[in-house]
């Protein structure tokens, strides 16, 4: 029975692997532009519909009950006492402006304990309905997972306040025995990081309380399972409970070389790393050379590593329009010999993502804006949404949508319409995609001190209606924007109809003297790939007059 348990998690943890494959990008508030933190999150799965959640804050009568299904399944794993008082939940940021996201890194796949009531997706939503900081939901996190077990593989969580910024590696220890072994370590303040599916903890202080908390027994259960045999100060987290493997390299430390690359001038120093030359890892944090803007995340999270050894935009995979994409799955086998693709951090199966900024110069209710948009990040639109928000915008919510089931009015297939007509003539259509992208965020940015200074004043007086003038912008950013990509999807679906382009005048298609539409323009295949066309096909195709 152990073994059969065994190779069901295994299997289970093999499938996580394969798409559940999420990115976190972190900057400390001594590292960004104007004192906030900022954490992003893309939830990367194939079977993954993109929506809004929303948990309203609640009281609830001492012995009330409440029922756990797992995240990524809906699965009923139990019940758990539910607390006295929950807290506005809108995405992954509370009203205390708390904010957690995640990445999966499965790790060793004979930890996993499929009798736990927590999985990590609850883990996640528990808390932030729990917690008025970053320190006080780590306690709730680990608290929950040591009463009620925990169910999930191995899992990197950012745990973030106005303050301060955590990253938290947490992995179960096997079936039938309850709680987890973990460690959370504080990113300094004038620092950044970034984890995407693979353990980053290497050696780490517990004595330094204010930086370092760990289960007692992090390295103990190591030793006794046989993952570690040396001193305790040579022990690394991440060694023991995820060993490198070659994906773990490649699809996921990767990402996080892409961002470090960005921001600093270390780039090439730890490109060896990713290329398998050397197993030296790359730090957890680092400083960047300048700081950070929300703006820059949001831009750092449409990543295809673009201008780097990595760049997947210039070979034949990328076909004649320099699509910046690849088709899953990541490896495939050609004569016996496996081969890969490359996985930069946007990707075309994002259910939904986002950019949380947190500030501790302003009142939670305002300070805290979840800039998220539905699908891929690359070809999305970040909206804010503030902490206060009790009201998901219509076309954020499944309204009877989901994975298989289209509709006009939902964001997520609005955007995934639009989306899929670029994705074959990338290169061709995507400028204007960033056209109506960059003046939406553009225009976001923008308004965001006039808007903010008109709540400010309005809870002088009146808390309740200021956080409904939030709540009200909130939804009718996310609602307008997805009407004005209905609008870009119509305009691309006429402009470049059929593998033609139609001719523009003054922001206007173009006619003739006599009303009618104006001649198209057939922009036919690059030279470049023409020229690899007749290449392989040789005389195949060549005209003999």
């Amino acid at each position: 029975m152990k073994k059969k348990i065994i190779l069901i998690a295994a299997l289970f943890l093999a499938a996580a692997a394969d798409t559940f494959a999420c990115t976190n990008l972190i900057v400390g508030k001594k590292a960004s532009a104007d004192g906030s933190t900022i954490v992003s999150y893309s939830a990367d799965s194939y079977g993954l519909f993109g929506e809004l959640y929303h948990y309203p804050a609640a009281t609830h009568p001492k012995g009330t009950m409440r029922d756990v299904y797992e995240w990524d399944t809906n699965k009923y794993l139990g019940q758990i006492e539910e607390a006295r008082q929950t807290y506005n939940v809108i995405g992954n940021i509370n009203e205390f402006q708390v904010t957690i996201a995640e990445t999966t890194f499965g790790g060793r796949e004979e930890l996993v304990n499929p009798a736990g009531i927590i999985d990590y997706g609850s883990l996640i939503y528990i808390a932030l309905q729990r917690s008025t900081h970053a320190r006080e939901a780590i306690k709730v996190m680990t608290d929950l997972v040591q009463q009620y077990g925990y169910c999930s593989g191995g899992e990197s969580f950012t745990i973030a306040d106005p303050n301060e910024v955590w990253i938290m590696e947490m992995i179960g220890k096997g079936p039938g025995i309850r709680g987890a072994v973990w460690v959370a370590v504080r990113i300094p303040d004038d620092c950044v990081s970034a984890h995407a599916n693979q353990a980053r903890i290497h050696t780490f202080d517990t004595s330094d309380k204010n930086n370092c908390i760990a289960s007692p027994d992090v390295i103990s259960f190591a030793r006794e399972k046989g993952y570690f045999t040396g001193i305790n100060k040579d022990f690394s987290f991440a060694k023991a409970y995820n060993p490198l493997d070659f994906g773990g390299r490649r699809y996921c430390e990767a990402r996080v070389w892409s961002y470090l690359n960005m921001f600093t001038d270390m780039g090439s120093e730890h490109l060896p790393y990713i290329l398998g030359k050397t197993d030296e890892p790359m730090p957890l944090y680092w400083k960047a050379n300048r700081r950070l803007s929300v703006q820059d995340i949001q831009n750092a999270m449409r990543d295809h590593y673009e201008g780097t050894a990595l760049d997947i935009s210039n070979d034949l995979g990328a076909g004649p329009y320099k699509t910046p994409y690849r088709l899953s799955p990541l490896s495939f086998k050609i004569d016996g010999e496996e081969y890969f693709n490359e996985r930069p951090i946007s990707t075309q199966q994002s259910g939904w993502v986002f950019v949380s900024q947190m500030r501790s110069d302003k009142i939670d209710a305002i300070g805290g804006v979840l800039w998220f948009g539905l699908d891929d990040a690359n070809m999305c639109v970040f909206t804010p949404v503030y902490c206060c928000t009790t009201k998901v915008p219509d076309s954020y919510a499944a309204n009877g949508a989901d994975y298989i089931t289209f509709s006009w009015n939902n964001g997520f297939w609005i955007y995934n319409w639009v989306a899929n007509m670029v994705y074959p003539r990338y290169e061709l259509m995507i400028g204007d995609v960033r056209e109506v992208q960059q003046g939406l965020e553009k225009s976001f940015h923008d308004a965001q001190d006039a808007i903010e200074a008109t709540a400010a004043k309005m809870f002088q007086n009146d808390p309740e209606a200021a956080k409904a003038f939030l709540t009200n912008y909130t939804n009718m950013m996310a609602d307008n924007t997805i009407a004005s990509w209905k609008k870009l999807g119509e305009y691309l679906i006429v402009k470049y109809n059929d593998g033609v382009v139609k001719r523009m005048k003054d922001g206007q298609f173009e006619r003739n003297d006599i009303g009618q539409p104006a001649s198209v323009i057939r922009p036919g295949f690059p030279q470049e790939y023409l020229k690899e066309y007749v290449k392989q096909t040789g005389n195949r195709y060549k005209m003999n007059n």
